[in-house]
């Protein structure tokens, strides 16, 4: 029988790559990476705009990924920033009507996989498993910062 950390980590990295590869089969319709997807999804979120920082912490990536993508949506025609003497990390950004297209689609084409991924479960059991989930990554984050306790 596997142990715990094998089947966990084994179903947690076989989610990871799904999730990859759906992001590329739909972001290829509009000539885009699929690492533009999740960004497009919480750009959505926020029709007020947001700041680079702010889409980072959200996205859980790093400032030299955020500037990498939030460079190549503005040369696409996706986002606009605007104020902050357009310093990347203060500005807030937009989705332009192409980009809330893009956006549009994605959210919806993301709506579809979660409900199909998540078939067979009743609301009861997936709001413990996003509970569980929700902990399991606060732990993992605080570890990771901590290291690993000695026993």
């Amino acid at each position: 029988m596997l142990d715990r950390f094998e089947q966990f980590s084994g179903f947690i990295s076989g989610i990871y790559r799904s999730i990859q590869k759906l992001e590329r089969d739909e972001m290829v319709k509009y000539g885009l990476k699929g690492a533009y997807a999740q960004y497009l999804v919480v750009m959505n979120r926020f029709k007020e705009g947001i700041t680079a920082a702010k889409l980072g912490e959200i996205c859980d990536k790093d400032k030299a990924a955020v500037s990498r993508i939030i460079t190549n949506m503005e040369k696409k025609g996706l986002i606009t920033r605007k104020g902050q003497n357009n310093n990347l990390y203060r500005a807030l950004l937009f989705l332009t009507e192409e980009g809330k297209k893009a956006a549009d689609y994605v959210s919806q084409r993301a709506k579809i996989a979660v409900e199909k991924a998540g078939a067979g479960l009743d609301e009861s059991e997936r709001t413990k498993l996003y509970t569980a989930l929700g902990i399991i990554s606060s732990n993992l984050q605080s570890i990771t910062k901590a290291g690993i306790p000695e026993q």
